[in-house]
């Protein structure tokens, strides 16, 4: 498979780039430890800077292994790093997961960000299915990725665990890419 990872996108009002070390502080002050913001994610809010830090090593390694590709979100008005997405490539598969500070919610940023990287995702030679899930409870998730222009699948039980939430496994909506096949 001939993935051809791009160190950034453009879109209308957002810069997607590559992760690098020294996102870590704004990572971590933006978001990674508001627990409102990880909420329905598959991690705990950060306690500690040192957290984030191994978390952009991690982003590093997967990049250069060619197993997933993290983006920073940062505004183009004034540069500020507002979330991550990433698509984590298995087989002919690519999972978009992304994160958006708080301070940034409802004004469209996520949809126009997860919409470039499916395009960019939809278009690697042996990608066949693009696809995200979110908590079953989670409605701004769900809108972002229908306004992406995914669609819903359905909802399967006891998929993902939310540790924010309880420590027993939710349910959870599956979309994806209409096929093109």
């Amino acid at each position: 498979m001939a993935i051809i990872p791009l160190e950034r996108m453009e879109t209308a009002r957002l810069l997607l780039r590559r992760t690098r070390g020294e996102d870590a502080e704004d990572i971590f002050r933006e978001y990674a430890q508001d627990p409102e913001v990880t909420r329905y994610l598959l991690w705990p809010p950060h306690t500690d800077i040192a957290q984030t830090q191994a978390f952009m090593e991690h982003c590093a390694m997967v990049w250069e292994k060619g197993e997933a590709y993290p983006y920073a979100i940062v505004r183009r008005e004034d540069g500020v790093l507002a979330g991550m997405i990433e698509a984590r490539m298995d087989s002919h598969r690519a999972e978009i997961g992304y994160v958006l500070a708080g301070r940034f919610w409802g004004r469209g940023y996520m949809s126009e960000a997860v919409s470039a990287v499916v395009r960019w995702a939809a278009a690697q030679h042996g990608i066949h299915r693009v696809w995200a899930y979110c908590d079953a409870e989670n409605r701004a998730s769900q809108r972002v990725l229908e306004k992406a222009g995914l669609e819903r699948e359905g909802r399967v039980r006891k998929w993902a665990l939310s540790p924010n939430i309880s420590g027993i496994p939710r349910d959870c909506i599956f979309y994806s890419l209409p096929s093109r096949d």
